[in-house]
């Protein structure tokens, strides 16, 4: 054998898995909210366990909100009222819901003054059935065309007595939002005619209750219940786009 013949000579050992990946020192890489330091993960547990709380709240309100009246709900009624409204608003209820059980048609006129200076007084517009129609063969209907006038009738049912004044401080808020409404669908009907303004504008709605199935047993009355709201004046700025 050749003097310089030393033999095969032994591969170096393959290296640990995760040596390069070890820190200094061998201690193991901290994630989340471990690799924050100190105060860091004090301000984030604090955090979390605020929208913890915040969460159980709402979800607590909530619930009582849509649940039948109960003790909580007759003694806590103002609070879970204020968390509520209006953001959070809900118009369901647990347990079985009553369905509605009564076609309610809304339905503006208006007066107007014409081009040469005279005042005439519009038809009825019945709003119910426009949106009735808009909605019937249509499988997307907008959001605006199922609920903003239903909405908008219920909020000033709500907020009124039966003589049309206005009950709490959201009255004369449900009357805005309820005339705007008239305002912009007028306008879109070219209710004033060419050169005419509105001068204001009346609603009425029409209630009649649902035929009961042959089933039940029970017995409709057919009757239909008009309600007649005052005439409410229209401002320049509202025909224009804006809020009164």
């Amino acid at each position: 054998m050749d003097a310089h013949d030393t033999g095969p000579v032994a591969a170096p050992p393959d290296d640990p898995p995760g040596d390069a990946e070890t820190p200094a020192g061998g201690a193991e890489a901290r994630t989340g909210v471990a690799a924050l330091s100190p105060p860091y993960q004090v301000g984030a547990a604090l955090a979390l366990a605020v929208v913890a709380i915040v969460v159980c709240v709402h979800l607590t309100m909530t619930f009582l909100h849509v649940a039948p009246s109960n003790t909580v709900t007759k003694r806590h009624g103002d609070a879970v009222g204020e968390w509520i409204y209006p953001e959070f608003e809900q118009n369901w209820k647990l347990f079985a819901p009553n369905p509605l059980q009564q076609n309610t048609a809304v339905q503006v006129r208006a007066d107007v003054r014409t081009a040469d200076g005279g005042v005439r007084t519009t038809g009825w517009y019945d709003l119910s059935a426009e949106d009735g129609r808009a909605i019937d063969g249509n499988p997307l209907p907008s959001h605006t065309q199922q609920n903003a006038l239903r909405r908008a009738w219920d909020f000033y049912v709500a907020t009124h007595d039966a003589d049309n004044r206005p009950v709490g401080l959201r009255g004369s808020l449900s009357e805005t939002y309820l005339r705007r409404i008239a305002v912009l669908r007028l306008e879109r009907a070219d209710a004033a005619g060419p050169g005419g303004a509105l001068d204001r504008v009346q609603f009425r709605s029409r209630t009649t209750a649902v035929k009961p199935p042959a089933w039940s047993g029970e017995r409709g009355s057919g009757r239909s219940q008009t309600r007649d709201l005052p005439w409410w004046p229209v401002t320049a700025r509202e025909t224009e786009g804006g809020v009164a």
